[in-house]
């Protein structure tokens, strides 16, 4: 082995041996016990947690030259660092390599075009310009390379194994927001023209909303005929633990769509009406959706005025209410039928300046609202910090006071 090889496993082994220990904590028993509950309808206090941040002190130096490392590296420093923070997320004692696919979108991509600053903004050339391109589609197909996993997995293996169980999750490529139809509808027509579309070009749009909708559901059946859906690939945009279904497990596999939580959303219809959500794009989510036993919806997206539409997916636990929402028409409207699940807008909460006095006034007002209801209380999409990650802990430890206030 080449010293910086040696070097970069040794790394790898000092954080992994941390990282076990974090695991086997008590308290992430208890977290998955809270979170069985909540999820499951059964009243608890609002739960906390934090997601998506971008400023994380313990990732702004890797060590790790191999970009393979690296990688892991970075997820092992990212999960040390959240589980310091002290929300309700339970840290689950596996590492997991993602199965190489042979097949990735739909035979067609847009260009990318960068402002060239380290995180600035972009656009994409979208693939899709004359309704003939659609013509130019590939139906996507779930196949594995088989030899490239495993040496993945060998290779990991190798370095920690002995310390931490490598999973392996050989679901399907299209999950989450490859599998939602309307996140990879705005990459490849952009949402401006699908918004036009939808006057001008409604078969059109139909027929292109089907095609998409059928491969993913079909990549999904062919994943499932052969045994490739796993008790690692639940996917709610939270905590996946529901007494209804079977607890989040490495290496399980052979499982069932109806044994986990699906997610969906459509954060490029927001400005839509929910007729047209409806016709262009739910009733295309539906058939996906109505294969998992439990399935959550919604991120960024206001669903305000959407709830109606929304009881029409029969296996529904989950609602997102985003920043933009209207959290009071929101919990009318959602009541005890299902999760709330809240978001507050993080530049008030922690990323343009940190106010707790301005924090406290927020969730107090939102939980107030959402009292007697199954809320949880989710920071995410946080960018910036402004250099100062005690705010992360902090928040925690502000909103814990007040969740604790409506148990």
């Amino acid at each position: 082995m080449a010293a910086s090889a040696s070097k970069d496993v040794t790394i790898l082994r000092e954080l992994a041996r941390q990282y076990v220990a974090v695991c086997a904590d008590p308290i992430q028993d208890k977290r998955r016990k809270l979170w069985a509950d909540h999820n499951s309808l059964i009243k608890t206090r609002p739960l906390i947690y934090v997601r998506a941040i971008v400023e994380v002190p313990q990732v702004d130096t890797l060590y790790c030259e191999d970009p393979f490392y690296r990688g892991y590296e970075h997820y092992l420093r990212h999960r040390l660092y959240w589980a310091s923070l002290g929300d309700d997320w339970p840290h689950e004692p596996w590492i997991t390599v993602q199965a190489v696919h042979k097949c990735w979108g739909w035979g067609l991509s847009g260009q990318r075009h960068v402002t060239g600053e380290s995180g600035g903004s972009w656009k994409v050339d979208y693939p899709i310009k004359a309704l003939s391109d659609i013509e130019k589609l590939q139906p996507p197909r779930h196949e594995i390379d088989e030899a490239a996993t495993a040496a993945a997995a060998a290779r990991l293996g190798e370095a920690i194994g002995d310390i931490l169980t490598i999973n392996i999750d050989r679901g399907p490529a299209f999950r989450m927001w490859s599998a939602d139809i309307s996140t990879d509808l705005g990459y490849l027509r952009g949402i401006e023209n699908v918004m036009l579309d939808m006057m001008d070009n409604p078969r059109w749009l139909h027929e292109l909303c089907a095609f998409m909708g059928d491969g993913i559901l079909r990549t999904h059946e062919q994943a499932e005929a052969a045994g490739d859906w796993g008790l690692c690939d639940h996917e709610n945009q939270a905590i996946p633990y529901a007494r209804e279904l079977p607890a989040p497990a490495a290496n399980v596999n052979g499982v069932k769509r109806r044994d986990l939580w699906g997610y969906m959303a459509a954060q490029e219809m927001t400005l839509i009406s929910p007729a047209m959500h409806e016709e262009f794009i739910l009733q295309y989510q539906l058939p996906i959706m109505k294969a998992f036993g439990l399935t959550a919806y919604g991120c960024c997206e206001n669903l305000t005025n959407k709830i109606d539409m929304l009881r029409k997916i029969p296996n529904l636990r989950r609602i997102a209410v985003a920043p933009v929402a209207d959290v009071k028409r929101c919990a009318e409207q959602i009541g005890t039928d299902y999760v709330i699940s809240y978001r507050p807008n993080p530049a008030q909460m922690v990323c343009v300046g940190f106010e707790p006095p301005k924090v406290r006034k927020i969730i107090r007002e939102a939980m107030e609202i959402c009292r007697g209801l199954h809320v949880d209380i989710t920071l995410k999409d946080v960018q910036t910090v402004e250099h100062e990650p005690d705010r992360y802990p902090q928040w925690v430890r502000l909103v814990r006071e007040i969740a604790d206030d409506f148990t």
